[in-house]
């Protein structure tokens, strides 16, 4: 989406991260990187720096984000609209278990040892602590370190898009009986998906978070039109 702005002079674009990837990709508009304070420090940089529209693009599972982001929305009378990538859906082939959160996760692996392949953010591993009968693989953008106390466990740290082939040779190649993973949507993640239900595997995967009320749209382009409609047609400045 920063990429799509970029070129255009009649917005002004700023590209806020949580400042928890150590090297973010790069973009073609100004980046901050780390928090704000809350909704009530997000509230107060949106005014302090003239912002005139706030689109939350954040993962579907940072909860605590889009909230805030909502929350400073209603506070600052900000033209806002959240941008939602459709969830997966199983279909036929698949073979998955869902469960609400990590913990849940871990305990529907079983008591039985399986080899795991965990895609989670590194945040959201320790409660893979509390199973360590199994032997895991995890792979995270950063490094996890310390590693997990776990007697069998190996990491890959790599950053994604990762093909249906790429993640069929990591499955194969570590002999994985089960995948675990968030519904995060979209193309750039759907290797494992893919690959898991060609391979026969179980994937259990964590729900989403519910998702505020608050109106959303689920494509780029949805965004664009937003924009035009509701930003630049009233103020002319930026985003």
């Amino acid at each position: 989406m920063a990429e799509r702005l970029a070129p255009r002079a009649d917005i002004t674009v700023t590209l806020s991260l949580a400042g928890r990837t150590a090297l973010p990709v790069p973009h073609a508009v100004p980046v901050r990187a780390g928090g704000f304070g809350g909704a009530a420090g997000l509230a107060d940089y949106l005014t302090a720096n003239g912002i005139d529209g706030l689109v939350d693009a954040t993962h579907p599972y940072a909860s605590v984000i889009s909230a805030n982001a909502v929350e400073a929305a209603r506070k600052t009378g900000m033209a806002f609209v959240a941008l939602r990538r459709p969830p997966w859906i199983e279909v036929a082939g698949d073979r998955w278990t869902e469960v609400n959160d990590t913990a849940a996760a871990a305990d529907a692996i079983g008591a039985k040892s399986r080899t795991v392949f965990v895609a989670l953010g590194r945040n959201d591993l320790a409660p893979f602590a509390a199973a360590p009968q199994h032997v895991y693989l995890f792979r995270s953008v950063d490094p996890i370190d310390p590693p997990l106390p776990l007697p069998q466990a190996s990491y890959i740290t790599a950053r994604g898009p990762f093909s249906e082939a790429d993640d069929r040779a990591v499955m194969q190649s570590h002999g994985i009986e089960c995948v675990i993973a968030k519904n995060s949507g979209g193309e750039a993640a759907y290797g494992k998906i893919a690959a898991a239900r060609s391979l026969g595997i179980e994937v259990i995967l964590m729900r989403r978070p519910i998702a505020s009320a608050w109106p959303a749209v689920e494509t780029i382009d949805a965004v664009m039109e937003w924009l035009d409609h509701a930003v630049t047609t009233a103020t002319d400045r930026g985003v």
